[in-house]
């Protein structure tokens, strides 16, 4: 008898503290189940983003985010075009806009820490401002260069996997760091874009228009080519991939 009463408060103290354990790691996730973030890295591309993170449990999340480039020069355009069909467009300017929504799946500490993997939907658009554009046309033996006109913009659909970690940078789980170490999507977009000539092509100079546009061979982007007598239109259709890496920064609340 003396044994079970000295067991019962035993039970009774362990009870209380399993329970407060519970409580504590439960309530204090609980109280800060949102997190809004910016990624840094991007502004190096003149990205401007801001994404807002739900904890929906302790393994599970919802991540929605939009950025916006504000009009500039066309990144990296020397990695896609050589130096002579880059001369071709002269202060070609472009902006951009993307949003992306991304369920979160958690597999280290959850409620918004550890490892995660996430399937992901993003929605894309490219637009242009009105860009020259530098014909040479060749005639008995002479190159005539005639300029024109540019315009159009492209959207693209895809869906892709990312994987990451996410990180509480001090003690009260409020500031928060995101690791995107490495993500790709793979769609389809469609574009449109004309170029107009102040001139009146000829049907010989339609051809030749035609074979320069389609000999620019830019990767990874599948376009037509459809020349008349004030211009040409190109059309994009078909496949649309990026690629997703960096650091977030971000408030937890």
């Amino acid at each position: 008898m003396k044994k079970l009463l000295l067991i019962i408060p035993y039970f009774i103290i362990s009870e209380a503290t399993a329970q407060g354990i519970m409580n504590n790691e439960t309530s204090l996730p609980e109280n800060k189940m949102n997190i809004i973030k910016t990624n840094v890295t991007g502004y190096a591309f003149r990205n401007i983003n801001v994404s807002y993170e739900r904890s929906i449990n302790r393994w599970f999340a919802v991540n929605v985010g939009f950025g916006t480039v504000p009009e500039g020069k066309v990144p990296f355009m020397n990695a896609f075009l050589d130096e002579e069909d880059e001369k071709k467009f002269q202060n070609i300017k472009i902006k951009a806009t993307n949003f992306t929504i991304e369920p979160r799946f958690y597999i280290g500490e959850g409620y918004g820490k550890g490892f995660y993997f996430a399937p992901y939907y993003r929605y894309s658009k490219v637009s242009t401002n009105t860009f020259d554009f530098t014909f040479d046309y060749n005639a008995f033996g002479t190159t005539y260069p005639v300029p024109l006109k540019g315009l159009g913009d492209a959207n693209g659909n895809s869906g892709g996997l990312m994987i990451g970690a996410q990180f509480f940078l001090n003690t009260q789980h409020s500031f928060v760091l995101d690791f995107w170490i490495a993500g790709a999507h793979y769609g389809s977009g469609k574009g449109d874009f004309t170029l107009t000539s102040d001139v009146i092509l000829t049907p010989e100079m339609q051809v030749q228009l035609k074979k320069e546009i389609q000999n620019l061979d830019v990767p990874f982007v599948d376009y037509t080519v459809e020349t008349n007598a004030n211009g040409a239109r190109i059309k994009v259709d078909g496949p649309w991939a990026g690629f997703r890496s960096g650091f977030s920064l971000g408030y937890r609340f």
